[in-house]
């Protein structure tokens, strides 16, 4: 684990898309440094290799299950319902999401699957999650990617996709979590709460560079020669979890920043302050996107209530 993560008493942090990829590897870092760690997932049995995988590497580690399918808004609805039985929740690490599908798909309330799962999926969990959290110390973790740079949302509809092309949806899809997380963050600390809305991005990770983990599947495939080209312009995965695990535990963390790996064009390092593009902090646009996922997932804000 990074030595800029530090523990600041133990928390518990519920991770989406907990059984695969960045989110296994920041449940794991999360539970070996003896956090109570809530596993959001969407497949039982995926949830429950996570688990074996994470108790070999982890003594003692306390774990809990949550279902949550994030395309789909009543499974969202349902797992915010049974977070008050949880007890203090004190991190929302909203990881989970879907990488660059090659052709048009749907969530279950058809949206595009990419932006209704990655954003407006995180939207609504967000919403209903928030009056679980604790009210001094709660924090929510978006993850962001360097993949908003090569993004903008339609002017006149945040939402619309036009022509399809995977990898660019999934830009689109990234550049609006970023503006959701930066905005909340500016609406939170207008109404007054403590709680942070931090976002962080894992550089360019893969799983080739991460260590094995032979109970879990890799999120997807990727070539061997990959490898060899980590350490200078990629990481493990493991390593591009430490960024979102320091946003969500680590010490000094304020509301509206913005964590990433230091090195160079945030591909690889260790966790550090980074710029985002001017785009993801654009307000007008952070407003309409807002406006226009209230009406999509039909889930409002009551962030008057949270101060």
């Amino acid at each position: 684990m990074s030595a800029d993560t530090q523990e600041t008493g133990r928390r518990t942090v519920v991770v989406t898309g907990a059984s695969a990829g960045l989110g296994y590897h920041a449940a794991e870092q999360l539970a070996a440094q003896g956090h109570r760690v809530v596993l959001a997932t969407r497949n039982p049995d995926r949830g429950a290799a996570a688990e074996r995988s994470i108790r070999k590497h982890v003594d003692d580690a306390d774990l809990v299950h949550l279902h949550l399918d994030l395309a789909d808004l009543g499974s969202v609805r349902e797992a915010a319902s049974e977070l008050p039985g949880l007890g203090p929740v004190h991190a929302l690490l909203n990881n989970a999401g879907v990488v660059g599908s090659a052709r048009p798909q749907r969530t279950a309330q058809g949206f595009e699957l990419q932006v209704g799962t990655n954003h407006l999926g995180h939207f609504a969990w967000t919403a209903l999650a928030l009056p679980a959290l604790d009210q001094d110390t709660g924090r929510v973790v978006h993850l962001g990617s360097i993949a908003h740079r090569f993004a903008t949302l339609d002017r006149t509809d945040p939402l619309a996709v036009g022509r399809y092309e995977g990898h660019r949806q999934y830009s689109r899809s990234k550049l609006a979590v970023m503006l959701f997380g930066f905005e909340l963050a500016q609406r939170l600390g207008d109404a007054g709460s403590r709680i942070r809305s931090v976002v962080a991005h894992p550089g360019l990770a893969l799983d080739a560079a991460a260590p094995p983990r032979p109970d879990v599947a890799p999120t997807r495939s990727e070539p061997a020669w990959m490898r060899a080209g980590s350490g200078w312009v990629a990481q493990g995965k493991d390593a591009g979890a430490w960024p979102l695990v320091h946003a969500a535990v680590g010490d000094g963390v304020r509301s509206g920043e913005y964590w990433g790996p230091g090195g160079p064009l945030q591909f690889a390092g260790p966790p550090t302050l980074v710029p985002a593009r001017p785009r993801a902090h654009d307000r007008t646009v952070a407003a309409r996107l807002w406006t226009a996922s209230e009406r999509a997932t039909g889930v409002t804000f009551a962030l008057d209530a949270l101060g």
